[in-house]
């Protein structure tokens, strides 16, 4: 079943510049999407429309069946979307325990441990964590939240090989157990073959590059 309906999707960095041209597309639950494209293709940008960061200048967004506009965009981020952020977006001051409380009412320490953080860990500020720790924490918070759409920006760029494959395997269990929409941004062709589906950006276009 589709969650999100992309109807039309235009989108201009400023006039006469069009990132996206003309897209229609729709995501269903329970299924992971890769988006691939090079730099500069307006991947994250697309993830932020989705994810009602940004507008687009034509064409709507429906989550089920509704323009997200509508619904509100600021109420569409809280209730429909979790998102693991490139940058990590976490509260510094807080521990890692702290910063995935403040998304979910599940207890954080099973989820913490799941993505791979010790129990020294999860107990220390975040800015005492390297960037790899960081990265888990980022996706734990978007794990333990009950949004029935996860959007990533590059998930497991900061990781070693071995830690990436157990963060998709859990993005995974995430879609096909949960029944959540996953759509994942990356430049990794290897992390895009474990997906359901494969879209790439190109010339303002989103086209389908593979479909299980």
């Amino acid at each position: 079943m589709s969650i999100l309906e992309i109807k039309n999707l235009k989108y201009e960095y400023s006039r006469g510049n069009p990132v996206f041209k003309n897209i229609n597309v729709n995501l269903d639950e329970g299924k992971v999407y890769a988006i691939l494209g090079y730099s500069g293709s307006g991947k994250t940008t697309f993830l932020s429309l989705l994810g009602g960061l940004d507008t687009p200048t034509e064409g709507e967004i429906l989550f089920k069946g509704e323009n997200i506009a509508n619904y509100g965009l600021a109420k569409h981020r809280k209730d429909n979307v979790s998102f693991i952020f490139q940058s990590y977006n976490l509260i510094d001051y807080l521990t890692p325990m702290e910063n995935v409380s403040i998304a979910s009412k599940l207890p954080p320490k099973p989820i913490l441990e799941k993505v791979g953080l010790t129990n020294e860990e999860i107990k220390r500020n975040v800015l005492k964590l390297s960037g790899g720790q960081q990265q888990r924490v980022a996706i734990a918070r978007a794990l333990a939240s009950e949004a029935p759409i996860l959007l990533a920006d590059e998930p497991t760029g900061n990781l070693d090989e071995e830690t990436a494959e157990g963060i998709m395997s859990i993005l995974k269990d995430c879609s096909h157990k949960m029944n959540k929409c996953v759509v994942i941004v990356t430049h990794s062709k290897d992390l895009a073959k474990q997906t359901d589906v494969v879209f790439r950006l190109k010339k303002g276009e989103l086209q389908v590059e593979r479909n299980k």
